[in-house]
């Protein structure tokens, strides 16, 4: 960095201040009607992974406390300056429907994947919104456009939303999707609430660890543990759960991983035990540094390659990286970690790929 592109101390300290802002879909921040509440979004009996009040993951570890994150804002950890804007290549246009055992994954950017296979339309952790942020003029920012238009979206029959950070969990964009679309939404305990006190309208259903849901053409969305946690304000941390998803179909399974840390990797290896290895594995490989405060909740890449080995995944997807700037890395070093963790284990590039925003990946019946 030049002297001339050094930031004075007022940007820095700006800068620092809305990082905190922007760890809101790591450590929960104020926002929406139900985010304020103290109330709970789910009232069950109490489980393994439930005490009657709060969920918590039985191989997992607790969120970072307040006094952690100000730590890494404004100790002497670096955080890459991410360019404002990253074009994207190319943008996706995608065909009505897909038929048969064909698989079309379309990368939207960040989180957000468009799945289409057997003549369904399937979105996962749909986020359209500039902002991954409880309000719209401050929070991390989209550096591209969403990859596929809104408008170019095919008829969306089932979306799938992992658990509730902003990033994941965008209130905006499912009012949006069922004003067009109204589909059928698949969610972790609890987010039902979050999500119909925004909209009354959404179709929204939660459902737990281990249940399998029928949607249809010969095909059923399973949830799954991951090592994560959940929160929309100060009040409501893990009265909500999340979770993983399995994609039963015909051709072979799809393991959808919205956000997970490595930990043991006990959750990786029960999901091959359970479900005995996968046609896809769709996996996060970004915001995962500094490591002493990300480790338990984002796995970084070498970590995401060892969870394609655990879990007998064919072939991966990598997505959460390149489009909103959440922790300190630089916007390409996810992709180029991931090459290198790749060579490392022997494993060919074009097994795990890390694809832009725009671009797809259709992963023909006889390859299943």
């Amino acid at each position: 960095m030049t002297k001339s592109d050094a930031p004075s101390p007022r940007k820095v300290s700006r800068r620092r201040l809305f990082g905190i802002f922007a760890s809101v879909p790591i450590i929960g921040g104020a926002g929406g009607a139900a985010a304020y509440s103290s109330q709970p979004y789910y009232s069950g009996p109490v489980s393994d992974h439930f005490d009657g009040t709060r969920f918590f993951d039985p191989h997992g570890a607790p969120p970072k406390a307040f006094f952690e994150l100000l730590r890494w804002q404004f100790g002497g950890d670096e955080r890459a300056r991410w360019p404002d804007e990253w074009p994207l290549e190319r943008t996706d246009t995608p065909p009505a429907r897909v038929e048969g055992d064909e698989l079309r994954v379309s990368y939207v950017g960040h989180a957000s994947v468009l799945l289409q296979t057997r003549g369904l339309n399937i979105l996962l952790d749909p986020v359209w919104s500039d902002r991954v942020s409880p309000v719209s003029f401050a929070g991390p920012k989209r550096v591209n456009r969403p990859g596929i238009a809104f408008e170019a979206l095919p008829k969306i029959d089932l979306v799938l939303v992992s658990h509730g950070h902003y990033d994941h969990l965008d209130v905006t964009t499912l009012s949006r999707l069922h004003a067009v679309h109204q589909p059928r939404v698949i969610t972790p305990l609890g987010h039902d609430t979050i999500m119909k006190a925004h909209d009354p309208a959404i179709r929204a259903e939660a459902h737990d660890w281990g249940d399998r849901i029928d949607i249809g053409n010969g095909m059923a969305v399973h949830l799954a543990p991951m090592r994560h946690w959940t929160a929309r304000g100060l009040f409501d941390r893990n009265k909500a759960l999340w979770a993983a998803f399995v994609i039963e179909a015909p051709a072979g399974l799809i393991y959808h991983i919205g956000d997970t840390g490595y930990g043991d990797g006990h959750h990786f290896r029960e999901a091959k035990k359970r479900f005995g290895g996968f046609r896809l594995a769709i996996l996060p490989i970004g915001a995962y540094e500094p490591r002493w405060f990300m480790r338990d909740q984002h796995m970084n890449p070498a970590e995401a390659v060892q969870v394609m080995i655990d879990c007998g995944a064919k072939r991966a997807m990598a997505h959460h990286w390149g489009t909103v700037q959440l922790t300190n890395e630089g916007i390409e070093a996810p992709r180029i970690a991931l090459a290198a963790a790749l060579a490392e284990r022997g494993i060919a590039p074009d097994l795990f790929r890390a694809i832009r925003p725009g671009e797809v990946w259709e992963l023909p019946a006889a390859e299943a």
